[in-house]
């Protein structure tokens, strides 16, 4: 009876070590989820910066195009005059069109990068989870092995008294 007790305690025992391993590692990925998670913010956060600036940018650039625009209405007398303007108008427009580019670019990063974010805050959550269901079963395995340590402790006092 004694050898089948310290087997069970053994096997507690191992089943305790064994939840206690398995939290550690839910609590390392739980760590490098939330460093990625800070990383993805970071990087949120920049494209926005990065975003704003360049809409700033496109936003100046459209009022010069149309002020050129007018200058170059203005100017058709002015033959020579008007050609500078025209390719000037031109090269802004490219200018514009490029910004235009780097912005929907910018834009499409930061919707993925939202995505990705919205994906590590669920993974970290179910993480998060599964180490309270350990810690849970963790706290359970000891209360079994402090219940079956004190029915050892009984049982050899028991058996001591005869």
């Amino acid at each position: 009876m004694a050898d089948r007790i310290r087997e069970k305690m053994n096997q507690l025992r191992l089943e305790a070590d064994e939840s206690s391993q398995k939290v550690e590692e839910l609590q390392a990925k739980v760590k490098a989820l939330e460093q990625e998670n800070l990383a993805k913010e970071q990087e949120i956060t920049s494209l926005s910066h990065k975003n704003g600036l360049l809409e700033a940018e496109n936003e100046k650039m459209d009022t010069t195009i149309k002020d050129l625009k007018k200058a170059a209405d203005e100017g058709l007398q002015h033959g020579t005059h008007n050609e500078t303007l025209q390719r000037r108008l031109q090269l802004l427009e490219e200018e514009a069109e490029e910004a235009d580019k780097t912005l929907r670019e910018t834009n499409e990063k930061l919707r993925q990068t939202d995505v990705k974010a919205g994906h590590f805050e669920r993974k970290v959550q179910a993480l998060e989870n599964e180490r309270d269901q350990w810690e849970g079963k963790y706290e359970e395995m000891a209360k079994k092995h402090a219940l079956l340590q004190k029915e050892l402790e009984d049982l050899q006092n028991e058996i001591g008294n005869i």
